[in-house]
């Protein structure tokens, strides 16, 4: 199991994105989370059924996307060195 079968969309907090990519054409959509989870029925999903079922948003393309999380917060780059 990867982690598409273990979240939910109810279990991502407000600050994360998801970020869909299309398989076919290469098109970057983002999906709107708080629709999603104030939709009841929506909000139970896991994130390989949503994968599953959004199309790409591309004219013409309706190709399969790829989900990846996105996290809107700071980022700190790892800085190494000897001490």
């Amino acid at each position: 199991m990867g982690w598409k079968q273990d979240l939910q969309i109810r279990d991502l907090a407000e600050n994360q994105r998801l970020e869909a990519t299309c398989r076919r054409c290469g098109n970057v959509h983002y999906i709107d989370l708080p629709r999603l989870q104030a939709e009841a029925s929506l909000a139970f999903l896991y994130l390989d059924q949503l994968e599953a079922q959004t199309p790409c948003r591309a004219r013409g393309c309706r190709g399969q996307v790829r989900l990846s999380l996105i996290f809107d917060g700071d980022t700190k780059g790892f800085v190494g060195g000897l001490a």
